[in-house]
């Protein structure tokens, strides 16, 4: 009976190892799947780590390119808007300067019809007194000097300016103008074109004077003589009580000669005529 019971605990107590070893397998083996499984866990832990680091550099260099751009929009705008300004500060001058010439053209286009109805009226109150286109008259003038005896450009432009310093302003103009006709090329036709408009300032003839002036400016525009005719157009125009064609001649010469001496005394003339 002992025996039995001794055999009995005997079989108990291996049963009971066997089962407790078995547990302890089962154990050993959910442990090791669970180590793996949170290492596998904590490896996609790290990814998404990594990746929520990407993600977040990702958005910062959008947000710096979002910034830059709206930067460049801005630049873009600034820009385009002192474009604007640019084009309509060129149109505006440009349509100034436009208006400006064509003033000055219908001015002179005005005062060469008064010249024309002036010396009109002068041919009728000739034919009246009976001294123009007479035989008579025809046959006082002098002969024409025959060419070997003619003078050279310089000879004449010396014997004019004499005459023109001297206060006799109708030879000194018929001398100029002699030089003109016989010496067309002269390096002093410039000069003889200006002082026959000079002359007729000097006889207080503004309106011919302005005409003569133009002459130099479209004849000779490279000129030495080119300053000197625009101030004295505009003084003529002054002297006729013209102040805005007076002013706009002025402020051209002072535009286009901006460095000679007929520059400065037309500041000083617009200071005047303000």
């Amino acid at each position: 009976m002992k025996s039995t019971l001794v055999y009995i605990l005997g079989i108990v107590w291996l049963l009971t190892g066997c089962m407790a070893q078995q547990e302890v397998t089962v154990l050993d083996g959910r442990v090791a799947a669970l180590e793996k499984q949170s290492a596998r866990v904590v490896g996609q832990d790290a990814r998404l780590d990594a990746n929520d680091k990407q993600v977040r550099d990702i958005r910062r260099q959008v947000a710096g390119t979002a910034a830059d751009l709206e930067r460049l929009r801005e630049e873009l705008e600034l820009m385009r808007g002192n474009l604007e300004v640019t084009e309509h500060q060129v149109a505006k001058k440009l349509s100034a300067g436009d208006d400006v010439e064509a003033k000055r053209k219908m001015e002179l286009e005005r005062l060469e019809a008064q010249l024309v109805a002036a010396n009109q009226k002068i041919d009728r109150i000739l034919q009246y007194l009976n001294l123009a286109g007479s035989g008579e008259a025809g046959a006082t003038q002098p002969e024409t000097a025959p060419a070997a005896v003619s003078l050279s450009d310089r000879e004449l432009y010396g014997q004019a300016k004499k005459a023109y310093d001297s206060g006799n302003l109708e030879d000194a103009r018929q001398g100029f103008m002699d030089l003109l006709k016989q010496h067309p090329k002269s390096k002093n036709a410039d000069n003889a074109q200006f002082w026959i408009g000079e002359t007729y300032y000097r006889e207080k003839w503004f309106e011919k004077a302005i005409l003569e002036y133009q002459k130099v400016i479209e004849k000779y525009p490279k000129g030495n003589k080119v300053p000197a005719s625009r101030l004295k157009q505009g003084l003529a125009f002054s002297n006729l009580g013209d102040k805005t064609n007076a002013r706009l001649i002025l402020q051209e010469l002072i535009k286009k000669h901006p460095q000679s001496n007929e520059a400065k005394i037309a500041a000083k003339k617009l200071k005047k005529l303000k």
